[in-house]
Protein backbone atom coordinates (compact mmCIF):
# COMPACT_ATOMS: atom_id res chain seq x y z
CA UNK A 1 0.00 0.00 0.00
CA UNK A 2 2.71 2.41 0.49
CA UNK A 3 4.12 1.77 -2.88
CA UNK A 4 0.66 2.16 -4.80
CA UNK A 5 -0.62 5.56 -2.39
CA UNK A 6 2.93 7.17 -4.22
CA UNK A 7 2.39 5.55 -7.34
CA UNK A 8 -1.54 7.03 -6.70
CA UNK A 9 -0.06 10.66 -6.75
CA UNK A 10 1.94 9.72 -9.78
CA UNK A 11 -0.49 8.43 -12.11
CA UNK A 12 -3.58 8.96 -13.54
CA UNK A 13 -5.73 7.93 -11.04
CA UNK A 14 -8.66 6.60 -13.19
CA UNK A 15 -6.04 4.48 -15.28
CA UNK A 16 -4.54 3.28 -12.24
CA UNK A 17 -7.59 2.13 -10.19
CA UNK A 18 -8.59 0.24 -13.34
CA UNK A 19 -5.57 -1.56 -13.60
CA UNK A 20 -5.56 -1.94 -9.63
CA UNK A 21 -9.35 -3.72 -10.19
CA UNK A 22 -9.07 -6.09 -12.72
CA UNK A 23 -5.36 -7.17 -11.59
CA UNK A 24 -7.29 -7.70 -8.11
CA UNK A 25 -10.73 -9.50 -9.89
CA UNK A 26 -8.26 -11.78 -12.30
CA UNK A 27 -6.11 -13.06 -9.24
CA UNK A 28 -9.55 -13.68 -6.98
CA UNK A 29 -10.88 -15.37 -9.97
CA UNK A 30 -8.18 -17.37 -10.80
CA UNK A 31 -7.98 -18.71 -6.63
CA UNK A 32 -11.28 -20.20 -7.01
CA UNK A 33 -10.36 -21.47 -9.95
CA UNK A 34 -8.59 -23.56 -8.14
CA UNK A 35 -11.69 -25.81 -6.92
CA UNK A 36 -12.26 -26.37 -10.55
CA UNK A 37 -8.16 -27.43 -11.30
CA UNK A 38 -8.51 -29.66 -8.11
CA UNK A 39 -5.19 -27.83 -7.12
CA UNK A 40 -4.23 -29.14 -3.47
CA UNK A 41 -0.74 -27.40 -3.75
CA UNK A 42 -0.55 -24.50 -0.90
CA UNK A 43 1.81 -22.24 -2.63
CA UNK A 44 -0.93 -21.45 -5.25
CA UNK A 45 -3.46 -20.54 -2.84
CA UNK A 46 -0.82 -18.55 -1.25
CA UNK A 47 0.43 -16.79 -4.54
CA UNK A 48 -2.81 -16.06 -5.64
CA UNK A 49 -3.60 -14.33 -1.97
CA UNK A 50 -0.57 -12.45 -2.07
CA UNK A 51 -0.80 -11.02 -5.65
CA UNK A 52 -4.45 -10.37 -5.22
CA UNK A 53 -3.53 -8.14 -1.99
CA UNK A 54 -0.40 -6.58 -3.95
CA UNK A 55 -3.49 -5.33 -6.45
CA UNK A 56 -6.32 -4.45 -3.97
CA UNK A 57 -3.79 -2.34 -2.01
CA UNK A 58 -4.18 0.05 -4.77
CA UNK A 59 -7.83 0.47 -4.06
CA UNK A 60 -7.86 2.89 -1.05
CA UNK A 61 -5.39 5.53 -1.27
CA UNK A 62 -6.62 5.89 -4.74
CA UNK A 63 -10.28 6.43 -4.07
CA UNK A 64 -9.77 8.63 -0.83
CA UNK A 65 -7.48 10.66 -3.39
CA UNK A 66 -10.37 10.95 -6.17
CA UNK A 67 -12.93 11.96 -3.56
CA UNK A 68 -10.77 14.75 -1.71
CA UNK A 69 -10.08 15.84 -5.12
CA UNK A 70 -13.97 16.71 -5.32
CA UNK A 71 -14.88 17.74 -2.04
CA UNK A 72 -13.32 20.79 0.04
CA UNK A 73 -12.84 20.65 3.91
CA UNK A 74 -15.52 22.54 4.75
CA UNK A 75 -18.14 19.17 4.78
CA UNK A 76 -15.63 16.65 4.07
CA UNK A 77 -16.38 14.71 7.37
CA UNK A 78 -19.72 14.00 6.78
CA UNK A 79 -19.41 13.27 3.24
CA UNK A 80 -16.77 11.05 3.28
CA UNK A 81 -18.95 9.49 6.45
CA UNK A 82 -21.60 8.49 4.48
CA UNK A 83 -19.57 7.74 0.86
CA UNK A 84 -17.21 5.23 3.80
CA UNK A 85 -20.49 3.14 4.30
CA UNK A 86 -19.28 1.47 1.45
CA UNK A 87 -16.98 -0.57 2.74
CA UNK A 88 -19.26 -1.99 5.29
CA UNK A 89 -21.77 -2.38 3.02
CA UNK A 90 -19.51 -4.36 0.80
CA UNK A 91 -18.71 -6.73 3.27
CA UNK A 92 -22.14 -7.44 4.19
CA UNK A 93 -23.22 -7.87 0.86
CA UNK A 94 -20.23 -9.58 -0.15
CA UNK A 95 -20.88 -12.44 2.27
CA UNK A 96 -24.02 -12.89 1.43
CA UNK A 97 -22.65 -13.03 -2.28
CA UNK A 98 -20.44 -15.24 -1.40
CA UNK A 99 -22.51 -17.47 1.01
CA UNK A 100 -25.50 -17.86 -1.94
CA UNK A 101 -23.13 -19.60 -4.20
CA UNK A 102 -21.19 -21.40 -1.95
CA UNK A 103 -23.75 -25.04 -2.00
CA UNK A 104 -22.43 -24.83 -6.26
CA UNK A 105 -18.75 -25.28 -5.01
CA UNK A 106 -16.69 -22.56 -2.91
CA UNK A 107 -14.84 -22.26 -6.12
CA UNK A 108 -18.11 -19.54 -7.22
CA UNK A 109 -17.56 -17.77 -4.06
CA UNK A 110 -14.22 -16.18 -5.37
CA UNK A 111 -14.95 -16.54 -9.28
CA UNK A 112 -18.46 -14.11 -8.92
CA UNK A 113 -16.82 -11.24 -6.44
CA UNK A 114 -13.80 -11.33 -9.40
CA UNK A 115 -15.97 -10.99 -12.24
CA UNK A 116 -17.69 -8.06 -10.36
CA UNK A 117 -14.54 -5.96 -9.65
CA UNK A 118 -13.48 -6.65 -13.62
CA UNK A 119 -16.83 -5.37 -14.26
CA UNK A 120 -16.26 -2.80 -11.59
CA UNK A 121 -13.11 -1.52 -12.97
CA UNK A 122 -14.58 -1.41 -16.53
CA UNK A 123 -17.05 1.25 -15.26
CA UNK A 124 -14.51 3.17 -13.79
CA UNK A 125 -12.42 3.42 -16.88
CA UNK A 126 -15.13 4.57 -18.63
CA UNK A 127 -16.84 7.38 -16.20
CA UNK A 128 -14.56 8.22 -13.38
CA UNK A 129 -13.42 11.89 -13.34
CA UNK A 130 -10.73 11.58 -10.87
CA UNK A 131 -10.12 15.65 -10.88
CA UNK A 132 -12.48 18.44 -11.16
CA UNK A 133 -10.31 19.86 -13.97
CA UNK A 134 -10.55 17.25 -16.26
CA UNK A 135 -14.54 17.70 -16.56
CA UNK A 136 -13.53 21.92 -17.48
CA UNK A 137 -14.09 22.80 -12.98
CA UNK A 138 -11.72 24.61 -11.41
CA UNK A 139 -10.49 22.48 -8.35
CA UNK A 140 -9.06 25.21 -6.15
CA UNK A 141 -12.48 26.43 -4.85
CA UNK A 142 -13.46 24.89 -1.41
CA UNK A 143 -16.53 22.95 -1.65
CA UNK A 144 -18.52 20.54 -3.10
CA UNK A 145 -18.69 19.64 -7.41
CA UNK A 146 -21.47 21.84 -7.80
CA UNK A 147 -19.13 24.82 -6.20
CA UNK A 148 -16.37 24.03 -8.57
CA UNK A 149 -17.74 26.28 -11.27
CA UNK A 150 -15.09 29.24 -12.40
CA UNK A 151 -15.46 31.77 -10.78
CA UNK A 152 -15.47 33.93 -13.78
CA UNK A 153 -17.40 37.41 -14.49
CA UNK A 154 -17.42 37.87 -18.62
CA UNK A 155 -19.86 39.12 -20.78
CA UNK A 156 -22.11 36.90 -23.23
CA UNK A 157 -19.58 37.77 -25.82
CA UNK A 158 -16.58 36.03 -24.04
CA UNK A 159 -18.62 32.65 -22.62
CA UNK A 160 -17.25 30.09 -25.10
CA UNK A 161 -13.67 31.80 -25.42
CA UNK A 162 -13.46 31.28 -21.52
CA UNK A 163 -15.01 27.73 -21.59
CA UNK A 164 -12.03 26.38 -23.29
CA UNK A 165 -9.49 28.49 -21.39
CA UNK A 166 -10.94 26.71 -18.30
CA UNK A 167 -10.84 23.62 -19.73
CA UNK A 168 -7.19 23.90 -20.87
CA UNK A 169 -6.26 24.75 -17.76
CA UNK A 170 -8.07 22.11 -16.43
CA UNK A 171 -6.42 19.47 -18.76
CA UNK A 172 -2.46 20.40 -17.57
CA UNK A 173 -3.79 20.29 -13.79
CA UNK A 174 -6.08 17.58 -13.85
CA UNK A 175 -4.29 14.01 -14.18
CA UNK A 176 -1.51 15.07 -15.71
CA UNK A 177 1.61 17.44 -15.16
CA UNK A 178 1.40 17.68 -11.32
CA UNK A 179 4.20 16.31 -9.09
CA UNK A 180 4.27 14.06 -6.38
CA UNK A 181 6.10 13.85 -2.96
CA UNK A 182 8.19 11.29 -1.85
CA UNK A 183 7.18 8.99 1.23
CA UNK A 184 9.38 10.71 3.85
CA UNK A 185 8.23 14.38 2.68
CA UNK A 186 4.78 12.64 3.47
CA UNK A 187 5.70 11.84 6.84
CA UNK A 188 6.85 14.74 7.59
CA UNK A 189 3.11 16.79 7.38
CA UNK A 190 1.98 17.24 10.51
CA UNK A 191 -0.38 15.07 12.13
CA UNK A 192 0.66 12.07 9.75
CA UNK A 193 2.59 9.81 12.02
CA UNK A 194 0.32 10.70 14.93
CA UNK A 195 -2.45 9.19 13.12
CA UNK A 196 -0.83 6.55 11.42
CA UNK A 197 0.13 5.20 15.04
CA UNK A 198 -3.19 5.51 15.75
CA UNK A 199 -4.84 3.36 13.39
CA UNK A 200 -2.33 0.85 14.18
CA UNK A 201 -4.53 0.00 16.70
CA UNK A 202 -7.74 1.60 15.99
CA UNK A 203 -7.74 -1.13 12.93
CA UNK A 204 -6.35 -4.10 15.10
CA UNK A 205 -9.46 -3.62 17.41
CA UNK A 206 -12.27 -3.14 14.46
CA UNK A 207 -10.20 -5.64 12.60
CA UNK A 208 -10.62 -8.35 15.08
CA UNK A 209 -14.41 -8.20 15.62
CA UNK A 210 -14.33 -8.21 11.95
CA UNK A 211 -13.00 -11.69 12.19
CA UNK A 212 -13.32 -13.23 15.15
CA UNK A 213 -16.98 -11.91 15.55
CA UNK A 214 -18.83 -14.79 14.16
CA UNK A 215 -16.60 -17.41 15.89
CA UNK A 216 -16.73 -16.04 19.19
CA UNK A 217 -20.89 -15.44 19.18
CA UNK A 218 -20.61 -19.07 18.83
CA UNK A 219 -19.12 -20.09 21.24
CA UNK A 220 -20.84 -17.83 23.60
CA UNK A 221 -23.87 -18.54 25.43
CA UNK A 222 -26.43 -16.06 24.31
CA UNK A 223 -30.11 -15.76 26.64
CA UNK A 224 -29.56 -19.68 27.46
CA UNK A 225 -28.46 -20.76 23.80
CA UNK A 226 -25.59 -21.38 21.36
CA UNK A 227 -25.87 -20.17 17.95
CA UNK A 228 -25.37 -22.14 14.95
CA UNK A 229 -22.49 -20.85 12.54
CA UNK A 230 -25.23 -19.39 9.70
CA UNK A 231 -27.16 -17.20 12.62
CA UNK A 232 -23.98 -16.09 14.37
CA UNK A 233 -22.60 -15.10 10.80
CA UNK A 234 -25.78 -13.35 9.82
CA UNK A 235 -25.79 -11.40 13.68
CA UNK A 236 -22.30 -10.21 13.11
CA UNK A 237 -22.91 -8.37 10.16
CA UNK A 238 -24.90 -5.81 12.88
CA UNK A 239 -21.97 -4.60 13.96
CA UNK A 240 -21.00 -3.57 10.70
CA UNK A 241 -24.04 -1.57 10.66
CA UNK A 242 -23.47 0.54 13.44
CA UNK A 243 -20.06 0.98 12.10
CA UNK A 244 -21.97 2.57 9.23
CA UNK A 245 -23.71 5.30 11.94
CA UNK A 246 -20.34 6.00 13.86
CA UNK A 247 -18.67 6.53 10.26
CA UNK A 248 -21.11 9.32 9.69
CA UNK A 249 -21.97 10.58 13.12
CA UNK A 250 -17.74 11.12 13.52
CA UNK A 251 -17.70 13.21 10.49
CA UNK A 252 -20.26 15.46 11.04
CA UNK A 253 -19.41 15.78 15.08
CA UNK A 254 -15.75 16.35 13.41
CA UNK A 255 -17.02 18.91 10.86
CA UNK A 256 -19.13 20.74 13.23
CA UNK A 257 -16.09 21.17 16.07
CA UNK A 258 -13.31 21.72 13.38
CA UNK A 259 -11.41 19.10 15.64
CA UNK A 260 -10.71 16.02 13.70
CA UNK A 261 -8.33 14.30 16.80
CA UNK A 262 -10.78 15.39 19.76
CA UNK A 263 -13.50 13.31 17.93
CA UNK A 264 -11.27 10.01 16.94
CA UNK A 265 -9.33 10.21 20.36
CA UNK A 266 -13.21 10.22 22.15
CA UNK A 267 -15.05 7.83 20.06
CA UNK A 268 -11.75 5.44 21.14
CA UNK A 269 -12.06 6.04 24.50
CA UNK A 270 -15.69 5.36 24.67
CA UNK A 271 -15.50 2.10 22.75
CA UNK A 272 -13.33 0.82 25.99
CA UNK A 273 -16.45 0.86 27.76
CA UNK A 274 -18.69 -0.39 25.09
CA UNK A 275 -16.34 -3.77 24.72
CA UNK A 276 -16.29 -4.31 28.47
CA UNK A 277 -20.50 -4.40 28.60
CA UNK A 278 -20.56 -6.44 25.76
CA UNK A 279 -18.25 -8.99 27.37
CA UNK A 280 -20.35 -8.51 30.56
CA UNK A 281 -23.84 -8.53 29.55
CA UNK A 282 -24.20 -9.29 25.56
CA UNK A 283 -25.36 -12.86 27.17
CA UNK A 284 -28.14 -11.65 28.71
CA UNK A 285 -30.74 -12.05 26.02
CA UNK A 286 -30.84 -11.60 22.49
CA UNK A 287 -31.68 -8.38 22.18
CA UNK A 288 -29.00 -7.17 24.38
CA UNK A 289 -26.13 -8.82 22.44
CA UNK A 290 -27.46 -7.11 19.66
CA UNK A 291 -27.52 -3.43 21.57
CA UNK A 292 -24.37 -3.65 22.90
CA UNK A 293 -22.83 -5.07 19.88
CA UNK A 294 -24.52 -2.01 17.61
CA UNK A 295 -23.50 0.47 20.07
CA UNK A 296 -19.98 -0.92 20.25
CA UNK A 297 -19.50 -1.15 16.37
CA UNK A 298 -20.50 2.67 16.00
CA UNK A 299 -17.49 3.47 18.74
CA UNK A 300 -14.97 1.36 17.12
CA UNK A 301 -15.24 1.73 13.60
CA UNK A 302 -16.16 5.75 14.11
CA UNK A 303 -12.60 6.80 14.41
CA UNK A 304 -11.74 4.47 12.23
CA UNK A 305 -13.56 5.61 9.17
CA UNK A 306 -12.85 9.16 10.61
CA UNK A 307 -9.24 8.49 10.14
CA UNK A 308 -9.20 6.96 6.96
CA UNK A 309 -10.92 9.20 4.95
CA UNK A 310 -11.17 12.96 5.65
CA UNK A 311 -8.58 12.68 8.11
CA UNK A 312 -6.46 11.33 4.96
CA UNK A 313 -7.92 13.90 2.84
CA UNK A 314 -7.14 16.73 5.21
CA UNK A 315 -3.59 16.28 5.85
CA UNK A 316 -2.93 15.08 1.99
CA UNK A 317 -4.01 18.49 1.23
CA UNK A 318 -2.21 20.31 3.85
CA UNK A 319 -0.94 24.20 4.00
CA UNK A 320 2.65 22.26 3.78
CA UNK A 321 1.94 21.51 0.28
CA UNK A 322 3.09 24.41 -2.16
CA UNK A 323 2.07 24.46 -5.71
CA UNK A 324 1.06 21.63 -7.60
CA UNK A 325 2.64 18.82 -5.18
CA UNK A 326 0.64 15.65 -4.84
CA UNK A 327 -0.27 13.96 -1.68
CA UNK A 328 -3.42 12.51 -0.89
CA UNK A 329 -2.97 8.59 -1.99
CA UNK A 330 0.70 8.99 -0.63
CA UNK A 331 -0.49 10.01 2.94
CA UNK A 332 -3.82 8.16 2.78
CA UNK A 333 -1.16 5.32 1.93
CA UNK A 334 1.16 5.81 4.40
CA UNK A 335 -2.17 6.27 7.90
CA UNK A 336 -3.79 2.99 5.98
CA UNK A 337 -0.95 0.95 5.36
CA UNK A 338 0.35 1.84 9.04
CA UNK A 339 -3.29 0.68 9.92
CA UNK A 340 -3.22 -2.16 7.81
CA UNK A 341 -0.38 -3.75 10.21
CA UNK A 342 -2.65 -3.57 12.90
CA UNK A 343 -5.32 -5.53 10.90
CA UNK A 344 -3.18 -8.32 10.28
CA UNK A 345 -1.77 -8.24 13.89
CA UNK A 346 -4.46 -8.31 15.97
CA UNK A 347 -6.59 -11.21 14.37
CA UNK A 348 -3.42 -13.25 14.63
CA UNK A 349 -2.61 -12.20 17.96
CA UNK A 350 -6.21 -13.22 18.86
CA UNK A 351 -5.96 -16.85 17.44
CA UNK A 352 -3.54 -17.60 20.51
CA UNK A 353 -5.10 -15.55 23.14
CA UNK A 354 -8.60 -16.43 22.30
CA UNK A 355 -7.05 -20.48 23.97
CA UNK A 356 -6.63 -19.40 26.99
CA UNK A 357 -10.52 -17.82 27.08
CA UNK A 358 -12.11 -14.65 25.96
CA UNK A 359 -11.35 -12.28 28.45
CA UNK A 360 -7.66 -12.07 27.43
CA UNK A 361 -9.11 -11.08 24.00
CA UNK A 362 -10.99 -8.21 25.25
CA UNK A 363 -8.36 -7.17 27.43
CA UNK A 364 -6.11 -7.06 24.45
CA UNK A 365 -8.65 -4.94 22.78
CA UNK A 366 -9.57 -2.36 25.41
CA UNK A 367 -5.92 -1.66 25.75
CA UNK A 368 -5.70 -0.90 22.26
CA UNK A 369 -7.89 1.14 22.00
CA UNK A 370 -6.52 2.84 25.15
CA UNK A 371 -3.34 3.43 23.46
CA UNK A 372 -5.30 4.97 20.26
CA UNK A 373 -6.69 7.44 21.81
CA UNK A 374 -3.50 8.24 23.90
CA UNK A 375 -1.55 8.84 20.66
CA UNK A 376 -3.57 11.55 19.78
CA UNK A 377 -3.13 13.22 22.75
CA UNK A 378 -0.55 15.86 21.65
CA UNK A 379 -2.86 17.12 18.96
CA UNK A 380 -6.25 16.49 20.91
CA UNK A 381 -4.56 19.35 23.24
CA UNK A 382 -2.68 21.33 20.18
CA UNK A 383 -7.17 21.54 18.98
CA UNK A 384 -8.32 22.33 22.66
CA UNK A 385 -5.69 24.96 22.70
CA UNK A 386 -7.06 26.74 19.59
CA UNK A 387 -10.29 26.79 20.48
CA UNK A 388 -9.36 28.17 23.71
CA UNK A 389 -7.38 31.35 22.20
CA UNK A 390 -9.84 31.54 19.96
CA UNK A 391 -12.12 34.87 20.27
CA UNK A 392 -16.20 34.09 20.15
CA UNK A 393 -16.28 36.71 18.27
CA UNK A 394 -14.25 35.54 15.73
CA UNK A 395 -16.34 32.53 15.35
CA UNK A 396 -18.80 34.43 14.95
CA UNK A 397 -17.48 36.62 12.01
CA UNK A 398 -15.86 33.02 10.25
CA UNK A 399 -19.34 31.04 10.45
CA UNK A 400 -21.21 33.63 8.08
CA UNK A 401 -20.57 33.83 4.46
CA UNK A 402 -17.05 34.31 3.83
CA UNK A 403 -16.46 31.12 6.14
CA UNK A 404 -15.00 28.80 3.67
CA UNK A 405 -12.43 31.56 2.28
CA UNK A 406 -9.88 30.66 5.56
CA UNK A 407 -10.68 26.97 4.84
CA UNK A 408 -9.56 27.54 1.50
CA UNK A 409 -6.10 29.01 2.30
CA UNK A 410 -5.29 26.39 4.47
CA UNK A 411 -6.57 23.38 2.38
CA UNK A 412 -5.23 24.58 -0.86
Amino acid sequence: MYIAGHLGDTLDLRLFLTIGMMGSGFFVGLFGMGYFWNVHEFWFYLLMQMVAGMFQATGWPSVVAVIGNWFGKRKRGLIMGIWNAHTSVGNISGSLLAASVLEHGWGWSFIVPGVLIVFGGVIVYLFLAAYPEDVGFDGNIDGAASDLMPNTTVDDGADEEAQVVTKDVGSRKGSVRRRSIGLVDACMIPGVIPFALCLFFAKLVAYTFLYWLPFYLTQTEIGGEYLSVKSAGNLSTLFDVGGIVGGILAGYISDKLSARAITAASFMYAAIPCMFLYRSYGGVSMSANISLMMVTGLFVNGPYALITTAVSADLGTHRSLRGDSRALATVTAIIDGTGSVGAALGPLLTGFISTRGWDGVFIMLTLGAFIAGLLLSRLVMAEIAEKASKPLSSEAQNSGASASQPLLHEER
